[in-house]
């Protein structure tokens, strides 16, 4: 890896830390050369630190260490991504992330939507959502919706019609997040269960 350290006069450049698993950003450090050769030789995230003026491996006191997994150049080989699996806290202050965030897996808007249904689900005595209203059904209904959904999208797909598909893939994902969510599970369940089996 062709790092260029001779950029800055201080011969640092900046590394930024990813949690391999959530892909959420937890902190940034810098390395020098010593600190990159170190990283790689023990498998332990090392930096070096500005304010003790040496190397210093993340957790060497308290024990949460970050255990690298991968290392990436960006387009000016002046900046390292590096994805890192952690061991508990990040930051000094005992937060996940040096911004004071939660380090949850997130799957974007699918994660937004498992929100609001659970928003819906709550709320159902003062909401007339279709979500509330499903619920109050109870999960026989619910299951049965899924049912229904994964037949319709089985149909569309021996037919030509890609919209009329998508719309039903949507339809089936929709009443799959709500089964899930009646049955006291989420999406993180599930992906935990095909991690297992792709080891």
């Amino acid at each position: 890896m062709n790092i260029d350290f001779n950029k800055n006069s201080d011969g640092l450049v900046p590394a930024i830390i990813q949690d391999a698993m959530t892909k959420n950003v937890l902190m940034l450090g810098y390395m020098n050369e010593a600190a990159y050769l170190k990283t790689m030789e023990i498998g332990k995230v090392t930096f070096f630190s500005r304010s003790k003026n040496r190397l210093w491996t993340k957790g060497e006191e308290s024990g949460n260490f970050l255990q690298l997994e991968t290392i990436e150049l960006d387009c000016d080989n002046d900046t390292l991504l590096i994805q890192a699996r952690p061991n508990g806290p990040t930051c000094h202050k005992g937060t996940n992330t040096c911004w004071n965030g939660t380090n949850e897996q997130s799957y974007g808007f699918l994660s937004t939507l498992e929100s609001t249904i659970s928003e819906r689900v709550e709320n159902a005595n003062a909401s007339n959502s279709y979500i509330a209203s499903l619920f109050k059904k109870g999960i026989n209904k619910i299951a049965q919706k899924v049912g229904e959904e994964a037949v319709e999208v089985v149909i569309e797909a021996k037919d030509t019609n890609d919209i009329l598909f998508l719309e039903e893939s949507a339809d089936l994902l929709f009443h799959y997040l709500l089964l899930l969510r009646a049955k006291g599970y989420g999406l993180n369940h599930v992906v935990s269960v095909l991690k297992e089996r792709e080891k």
